[in-house]
């Protein structure tokens, strides 16, 4: 097993550095994201015997995860996704902390937080016994961030992540209240799943469940069977730590979502004319992806006592039908 790297004193500002501190010899290496504007930003590279993937610095965001027992990629990534200094990329995994949605008071800050805009830092990397590839990463705090949330929280709080790329892909988010007061976040892994049309897939696992539906103007519900698509979908479930299954026969595999440390699951698709007012999804892009987001939101809201830590992981699998 190659030596994990442990360096930290650092602050990763080019491609030879991260190179030279992080990569491992044909299995991790950092490149610039193509078409990236104002500079680039910079991601890395993973391929192995068991799948390739992209993970982008800028909000530590998985792009691509592809097993090799596949022909289709897993996650959906948009042909009109912008790649920008400290903007949003549609698609992929982004990070939504330490808010899921609005903000709770000031509709003026940026919807899911601002973890998925920020550039994190590389702590780790190593391969592993079963040819899995690790990498660690954790966001620095900035000035930025003062104006957004408390200048008390983010001082006690440290939020690292750590992606294991093999058969599944593994990912788990770590919040640690380094203070002497409970901190209070909502988050969610808002991951988009690539699908052959969003019409011919179910999503299983949320029978029974209750559900805020917000395109329905927040009305409620319990979730009858699985979850099929004809028009748009946007809803929170809440109490359910249970995994969820998208069978899509179109592309003759099912995608196996777990997770731990996650009371709230969401599901998402914008269906035709709320897609048409969002300029990075692409002309038919809605068609062929499907958010199952493994979250704490609304009342799943977490409070991290102080000096400990929480831990939203998620394990997706593919399974050839």
């Amino acid at each position: 097993m190659d030596a994990i790297n442990t360096k930290q004193d650092n602050f990763q500002a080019t491609l030879k550095d991260l190179n030279d501190r992080y990569a491992i010899p044909f299995k991790l290496r950092f490149v610039e994201t193509e078409a990236a504007q104002d500079g680039g930003l910079i991601s890395a590279d993973i391929t192995n015997p068991h799948a390739t993937a992209r993970i982008c610095l800028q909000g530590g965001q998985v792009l691509s995860w592809q097993p090799t027992s596949t022909s289709e990629p897993v996650i959906w990534m948009s042909a009109d996704a912008q790649f920008a200094l400290g903007k949003s990329i549609r698609g992929g995994i982004p990070v939504c902390w330490p808010w899921f949605g609005a903000h709770a008071s000031d509709d003026k800050l940026p919807a899911h937080g601002f973890a998925r805009t920020q550039p994190w830092q590389v702590k780790g990397s190593r391969s592993l016994d079963d040819g899995s590839t690790e990498i660690s990463l954790t966001m620095p705090l900035t000035q930025a961030m003062q104006t957004m949330w408390s200048l008390a929280s983010l001082n006690m709080t440290q939020l690292d992540m750590l992606i294991n790329v093999g058969k599944t892909l593994k990912i788990a988010l770590i919040t640690r209240n380094l203070g002497a007061a409970d901190i209070t976040i909502t988050e969610a892994l808002h991951t988009y799943f690539a699908v052959s049309s969003i019409a011919q897939i179910e999503v299983n696992g949320l029978h029974g469940t209750h559900f805020h539906d917000k395109a329905a103007g927040w009305t409620e519900g319990d979730q009858a069977g699985a979850i099929s698509f004809g028009q748009e979908v946007d809803r929170v479930y809440v109490n359910t730590p249970d995994r969820c299954t998208i069978v899509d026969t179109g592309f003759k595999r099912s995608i196996h979502i777990a997770k731990l440390g996650s009371q709230s699951t969401v599901v998402w698709n914008p269906w035709a004319a709320r897609a048409t007012q969002m300029g990075d999804l692409g002309a038919d892009g809605w068609k062929h992806f499907v958010c199952v987001e493994s979250a704490n939101a609304l009342g799943n809201a977490v409070t991290v006592p102080a000096g400990k830590s929480h831990t939203l992981a998620v394990e997706y699998r593919v399974e050839v039908l």
